[in-house]
């Protein structure tokens, strides 16, 4: 079977807003290290892994290559970009990036706790549709809410999944995806998974992550993640 070459787009030029802090959420230490370095490592270290391509702040390239990249020797980095004013238009800024790919892993970098075994039920999902998303059924029983702030309807929650990073794609389909959505409205967009939905039609299918792949967000994501360091990298309290 021929080499399914892999590039992974990591996404660290959010505000973190929410966070309440000057740093941004992805340069935040957890653990000792900074909470990009996670993920980053993760891909570094897997043999699915061709490529990275960092996605940041303008403001924040030199930090991000000197800081982290280089400090750390992630040298699988081959671009370390500026992102755009929305995270479509980040992504779409990583995939004019990559070379020569045949499937894009698009990850948060603030989820640091991917590993190697979600990357590949990942790709294998991928590689089985063309389109991956990583996601875990939902713990909790979920109300749709109507315009004025009450219970429209509870879907069935066995049907309902919390979505997650990375979401894995071949390269061609979501390339073309998000060209064709970008001549369209895109503010509604909040992942790479409804860009392919609305522009290609494709099924797109559901693989389990982890209940400890969160997203760090804000400050309590913060304690929880300090709690996972210690126990998934064996860190001294």
């Amino acid at each position: 079977m021929a080499l399914r070459r892999c590039t992974a787009i990591v996404l660290a030029a959010g505000q973190g807003k929410r966070m309440n802090s000057k740093i941004q959420k992805q340069f935040l230490e957890v653990g000792g290290y900074p909470v990009l370095y996670y993920s980053l490592r993760c891909f570094q270290e897997s043999p699915l892994i061709q490529e990275i391509v960092l996605v940041t702040g303008k403001d924040a390239v030199s930090y991000c290559r000197n800081e982290i990249v280089e400090k750390y020797g992630f040298s699988k980095v081959t671009s370390i970009i500026p992102g755009g004013k929305e995270r479509y238009d980040s992504v779409y800024a990583g995939l004019l990036a990559c070379k020569n790919c045949d499937y894009v892993f698009i990850h948060d970098g603030a989820r640091p706790f991917i590993t190697e075994e979600i990357l590949e039920r990942g790709l294998d999902g991928a590689v089985d549709t063309g389109a991956c998303v990583i996601g875990m059924p939902s713990k909790d029983t979920i109300k749709l809410a109507d315009a004025g702030g009450f219970v429209d309807s509870t879907p069935d929650r066995r049907c309902v999944w919390t979505i997650q990073t990375p979401q894995i794609f071949s390269y061609a389909l979501i390339r073309k995806a998000h060209e064709s959505i970008r001549l369209k409205e895109m503010t509604s967009i909040t992942d790479d998974a409804m860009v392919v939905e609305q522009e290609t039609g494709v099924k797109i299918r559901l693989v389990e992550g982890s209940y400890q792949n969160i997203k760090i967000t804000t400050p309590e994501d913060m304690d929880v993640a300090e709690n996972f360091c210690r126990k998934l990298f064996k860190i001294p309290s």
